[in-house]
């Protein structure tokens, strides 16, 4: 095992294979959808939770881990004498971020609490990019710089077919701000740094494919630089296809994962948002 081990939340976009495979530990958030709690990857599947969500037609409750988890997880991982490095999603969507890094500052071991300003898969390309330094003997430093670099050449865009639900949600709001007045309406956004940048609004299908023209061309523009993509997305399978397919016209040889996103991010974004993610070499 390594002397740095890695943790992250629930939000982050990373397949079980590859939480095996890296020894990551993931501190989960929970959702309340009709009176009962979830928590995610314990007690119910991304795609379970859409079908429910969608079922009831309600908006759900996301929350954040209480304190204890993180503090739990800290004193089990540095009990060997172990560094910890946690990377954590976006403060503007979660208050994750300063649970963790208040539960450090609890607790006797080395911990290092990151902002990844983003989430999703986006969170995933740091997490793996983190395991894998430390796999090799990488020191704390080293891979709080190497998840900096990965953050800082990042790109993650998301497509919303409706804002019911980014509305309700409150928390979103913060990512919103004076969008939040737009509920009729399609948008098409851009997160970097832990900011949000609107780059498509409108009123019908043809707002998404404008806002997806947008993404692969800039997709194509940075072809020769990516290393992976990530396509999330609330119960429209087929479409993502469509996304991947598109994108492998002009990134044939890069691995596109394509998958349901996870609850948090489901109860905020709706049925038929989409995420296309992906990260430098």
């Amino acid at each position: 095992m390594p002397n740095v081990k890695i943790v992250t939340d629930s939000s982050c976009g990373i397949t079980e294979e590859e939480i095996k495979k890296h020894h990551i530990t993931i501190v989960p958030l929970s959702v309340l959808l009709d009176d009962t709690v979830y928590i995610e990857r314990e007690s119910i599947s991304n795609e379970e939770f859409i079908d429910k969500m969608i079922a009831s037609g309600k908006v759900p409750k996301t929350s954040q881990p209480p304190i204890g988890k993180f503090i739990d997880a800290f004193n089990n991982l540095t009990a060997d004498g172990s560094s910890v490095v946690s990377i954590n999603m976006l403060p503007k969507l979660s208050g994750t971020f300063g649970t963790a890094k208040q539960a450090a500052g609890l607790v006797s071991g080395d911990v290092t609490v990151i902002d990844s300003q983003t989430t999703d898969r986006g969170l995933a390309f740091q997490v793996l990019a983190a395991a894998e330094l430390a796999e090799s003997g990488a020191s704390v430093d080293e891979i709080v710089d190497k998840v900096h670099y990965v953050r800082d050449n990042s790109r993650l865009y998301m497509g919303f077919d409706k804002l019911d639900n980014f509305i309700a949600g409150g928390r979103m709001k913060n990512l919103l701000g004076s969008f939040v007045s737009l509920l009729k309406l399609k948008i098409g956004i851009e997160i970097k740094d832990g900011n949000t940048k609107l780059l498509t609004k409108g009123r019908g299908k043809k707002t998404i494919n404008k806002f997806l023209d947008l993404v692969y061309q800039r997709i194509d523009n940075d072809k020769d630089k990516i290393a992976h993509i990530g396509i999330s997305h609330v119960n429209i399978p087929s479409e993502a296809e469509q996304m991947a397919n598109k994108i492998k016209e002009f990134c044939p040889n890069i691995p596109i994962l394509i998958r349901p996103t996870v609850p948090t991010i489901a109860s905020h974004a709706g049925e038929g948002a989409f995420a296309i993610m992906y990260d430098f070499k």
